[in-house]
């Protein structure tokens, strides 16, 4: 892997399977499964697989709080994916997501089983199945999969760019850094100026917009991605840290980001099958 500053593209690109950095060893040119693995099922129709990655958690929040508003059909079980290991590219996984990336939903109330995958569409489906945290009214509804879709097109620059470049690349590099704290710092900016007039995305109502928002947006400007708060200078967005903290504090949130959780500080929940697995570690 070259890091001259003067790096030209060879005329046509070809693959080095060591081409450096943290998680070089999950990525790779082709699609599809590399081993036969089924999935395993638990006792709840919803099955979860997933990592407690920003990604992971907008799922297990809002299953929880779909309990929290006493759903009980919303009752999951959710199996830990190692990617680091390569559990995403497993014949079960990718044949509930042909994508390869955590995390994917199987619902087994229907005939046939239905999977889901992408972390926003998740959210939806489970919105519109169980009618919940998702505004009824014309504009509320919109405003909501507006904020939603904002969210899943710009946390690519957020991971796969900043955070990227800044804490997982294998040498420092001014140009991608400068223009993907850019960016970063840009989304902040559009949040706290859209936030300084309401109480969530979507207006007055709580919704998946607020769901997948802070599980990216939300954790950045808290200061638990990348190490970077002071880097970013994440305080200065006030409105975004009032919101980011209010909806920290929410119980169900509690619950779900310690779910598919193997790292860090802070309860760890490798695997969820019960309430009662979450009691044992949640106050």
């Amino acid at each position: 892997m070259s890091t001259d500053t003067d790096y030209q593209p060879p005329k046509v690109w070809k693959w080095e399977t060591e081409n450096g950095g943290e998680w070089a060893s999950l990525n790779r040119p082709t699609a599809g499964s590399t081993h036969e693995q089924d999935l395993p099922v638990g006792q709840h129709p919803l099955q979860l697989y997933s990592l407690a990655t920003p990604n992971g958690q907008k799922v297990t929040i809002m299953l929880e709080e779909l309990l929290a508003m006493g759903i009980s059909d919303a009752e999951y079980d959710a199996f830990l994916i190692k990617i680091t290991e390569g559990d995403q590219f497993s014949s079960g996984f990718v044949a509930a997501n042909p994508n390869s990336k955590i995390p994917a939903l199987m619902d087994h109330s229907t005939t046939p089983a239905t999977p889901v995958f992408e972390s926003g569409a998740i959210l939806h489906y489970l919105a519109e199945k169980f009618d919940a945290l998702i505004p009824k009214d014309h504009l509320g509804k919109t405003q909501c999969l507006s904020w939603l879709f904002w969210q899943m097109g710009t946390a690519p620059y957020i991971g796969g760019g900043f955070g990227h470049f800044y804490a997982y690349a294998p040498s420092k590099m001014e140009y991608p850094i400068d223009r993907f704290t850019m960016e970063a710092k840009r989304q902040l900016d559009v949040l706290d100026k859209h936030l300084a007039e309401n109480t969530y995305m979507a207006g007055d109502e709580y919704s998946i917009a607020d769901i997948a928002v802070w599980s990216w947006h939300g954790n950045l400007a808290l200061g638990h991605l990348y190490n970077s708060a002071e880097f970013l200078q994440v305080d200065s967005y006030k409105n975004v840290q009032r919101w980011a903290k209010h909806i920290q504090q929410r119980p169900a949130v509690q619950r779900g980001i310690v779910v598919n959780r193997v790292w860090g500080e802070g309860e760890h929940l490798a695997e969820r099958h019960s309430a009662a697995d979450i009691d044992a570690i949640v106050k």
